[in-house]
This record gives C-alpha cells, structure tokens and sequence, in this order.
C-alpha cells in the first residue's frame, strides 16, 4: 500500500451539488479536478451535462472536459489510463488530485481494475439499435433473459445501454457476460493509490427528484434544446452513439426526430435523470467506507469542507 496521502473522490448523484462543493473546496486546498464524468467529454455538450462554465474552469484546473467529439467514444479502460497519468502528473507538480463525478463504472476501473471482455463492435451495436427500434429494448431484454439470465434479472427492461453490452459480449463470445466475469480475473489489477470518497446524498429522495426536475428546466431555459439541434443537424451523428444516449441529450433528440413532442420529452428526460440518480445511489450504498453528506442540508458545502480538512489532518 502507496505511503502517500489518498486520493480523494468527490461522488454523488446527479444534481446533487458536487460541482459547488469542488469549488468551495478549491479556495481552501492546490486542487486540479480529474472530472469522473462520461458526458463532459463530449465538446459541444455544455447545458445537458452541466458542465463547469469557463468562469468555474478558471478557478480550479480541470482535466477530461471535452477531449472528445460527439462522434467518438470514450471507455472506461481510456478513462483509467488517463485518470492515472492526471493522477501522478498533479502530484508531482505539488498539488492534491481531487476525483469529482458521477460515472460510477469510471471509479470502479479505476480502483477495482477492468475485465478483460470483448471490446465494443460498431456494427454489431447499430444492428442491435436498429432491432431496438424496431422491437423496443423489453424484447431485446426478453432475449437476453434466454442468453444470459443472471445478467437479464439484474437489468431493467429499458436499460438500453446495458442490455446492449450484455448482448453484444453474448454475440461476440458465445458466452453469456455473466459467466465470463465470474471466470476472469481483472486484466487491469488495481493500484496501490488510497481512496477516499466524499458522498453526497440526499435525506429525502423527492427532494432531490425536485431537484433534479428544476435543474431540467434550467438547461431548458438555458437553450438546452438548441444544443441539442446542433448536433442533430450533424450527418455524422445518430442515436446509436455514446454522445446521443446521454441523459436528456436522447430524449430531446427524439423529439427533434418528430417521435415525440417538447412536453413528453422534457418528462422522458426527467424520469430518464432520476433513474441514473438512483442507479449511482445504488452503486454508492455499496461501498461501506464512504463518507456520506446530506446534499440536501443547507450546509452541505462547509460540511465537505470540513470533512476534507479532518482527512487530511490524519
């Protein structure tokens, strides 16, 4: 295990403040901030992702915004190697890494390692998209439950993008995932960093639905739908990619297609957000030695303060 200080990570659901408190928390420590976030990747994606404003970037460095286009990928394996590289490169300049975002499998192949699975195959994804569309994701779901039913059972009918990687490891193996990761041993081992999480979370789980449908609405009013019309209008972009099935970004892109109209969108979208909130508390009330924060308490900031600096004091 590394002697040197941990690595501290900054997580929580969505809408739950962690861009306020990394603020807060870089007045007070040398921070640089390696967002942990699949969607402020993407250049051109600014209001659906609430990504920090040129304003907020000024005040904190920050790594892994918009390194990539809307037409590109990003995995999880990329995101581990880069986050590392960040990792030593900051403390080697005197400054404290600080880790801050909501994509969980991002932690988890950071500290855990990553399985050595297939990789991704285009073609083989857009067919499993154009079926989709024909059939709807339940049907897919209903067929991965005869491939693979351990994976089936802990997916939702309408976790599209999960049953996709479900079936496409399926179809490329011949094997069902499940039995693959019981099988394998990380081809990534973990680091020896220390990791420390700060986790916001809310008390009152409609509080924070609230929210999270008031934090909509801004991006709306923001010209959320106007983002979205850019990239829409792009030839090399469709819902099949990575970028589009962003939340809310999918939703409004549906509606640009004519599917749907502006007001069933804007619930799809909603519904859409407070389902990751919950997918990202889920993963979060698994892991026992978290730190956990009220984000819905009117002090949770100089609470996050207050629990670094008691951290950083052992």
């Amino acid at each position: 295990m590394s002697s040197a200080p941990p690595i501290l990570c900054l997580a929580g659901p969505t809408a739950a403040g962690k861009s306020a408190a990394t603020l807060a928390l870089a007045q007070r420590w040398p921070l640089e901030v390696i967002n942990v976030d699949s969607a402020t990747i993407y250049r051109g994606m600014d209001i659906g992702t609430a990504k920090p404003s040129p304003a907020e970037q000024a005040r904190v460095p920050q790594h892994l915004l918009d390194i990539r286009d809307p037409a590109q990928s990003y995995s999880a394996a990329e995101f581990r190697t880069d986050a590392l590289r960040l990792i030593d490169a900051i403390r080697a300049r005197g400054r404290m890494p600080l880790l801050a975002g909501g994509t969980m499998l991002y932690y988890k192949a950071l500290r855990e390692g990553l399985d050595d699975l297939p990789q991704a195959d285009p073609a083989l994804r857009a067919e499993l998209e154009a079926r989709a569309a024909r059939l709807g994701w339940p049907a897919l779901h209903a067929e991965l439950a005869q491939l693979d039913p351990a994976t089936a059972a802990r997916l939702a009918p309408n976790d599209s993008q999960r049953i996709q990687r479900a079936l496409e490891i399926c179809m490329l193996s011949g094997q069902p995932m499940s039995a693959l990761l019981q099988a394998q041993r990380p081809s990534d081992p973990p680091t020896s960093h220390r990791y420390i999480t700060l986790s916001l979370e809310p008390s009152d789980r409609a509080a924070l639905h609230a929210r999270i449908e008031q934090r909509f609405d801004a991006m709306l009013a923001g010209g959320l739908l106007d983002e979205v019309r850019a990239l829409h209008a792009r030839r090399d972009l469709h819902p099949g990619l990575p970028s589009v099935r962003c939340v809310g970004y999918r939703q409004m892109w549906a509606h640009l297609d004519g599917t749907v109209d502006l007001d069933t969108a804007r619930e799809q979208a909603i519904a859409a957000t407070r389902q990751l909130a919950k997918r990202q508390l889920t993963w979060l009330r698994a892991q026992p030695e978290r730190r956990v924060i009220d984000c819905l308490s009117g002090d949770a900031v100089p609470h996050t303060v207050d629990a670094v600096a008691a951290l950083l004091e052992k």
